[in-house]
């Protein structure tokens, strides 16, 4: 399966809508599937529940992950995606409203691909997020996962 799939790690159902449908509007996702909290997301990629690789697709081309997450916080999901095998090289973009510097700085020490903030205008979310999609899921050249997609 060559669609490229985007895994939506978002709790706020408003932001969650905004990020899905400046997406759509840009054409940049064939599937994105969302997890609303930590444990969503880490049984998505890692789980043996009902959301493990949902739908058949294994392992999404970039992860969008916010930090201010229940259950388990967007900087612990993203420890565990570096510290798996599988995961480790997986796209990561922190997309948060946090302007909080040590976010930032964690994010990156946890090795985050990218920090982005969320603008709150719709039509400059819009438009970062549509540069957002080109560049992960159209320019960057992603390295090979182990054991493949």
């Amino acid at each position: 399966m060559n669609k490229k799939v985007i895994l939506l790690v978002e709790d706020n159902p408003d932001h969650e809508l905004l990020t899905i449908r400046a997406l759509r509007q840009h054409g940049l996702a064939g599937d994105i599937v969302v997890a609303r909290d930590g444990v969503e997301a880490l049984e998505y990629l890692f789980g043996d529940g009902a959301r493990n690789g949902e739908a058949g697709h294994g392992l999404p081309h970039v992860i969008l992950l916010d930090l201010k997450l229940p259950r388990i916080d967007g900087l612990e999901v993203l420890h565990q995606v570096r510290s798996h095998r599988r995961t480790r090289r997986l796209p990561v973009v922190v997309l948060t409203s946090s302007d909080d510097e040590k976010d930032m700085a964690d994010s990156y020490d946890r090795g985050a691909n990218s920090y982005i903030r969320k603008p709150v205008d719709f039509r400059e979310f819009s438009r970062i997020t549509r540069q957002l999609g080109e560049y992960w899921l159209n320019l960057n050249q992603a390295p090979p996962m182990v054991g493949g997609m």
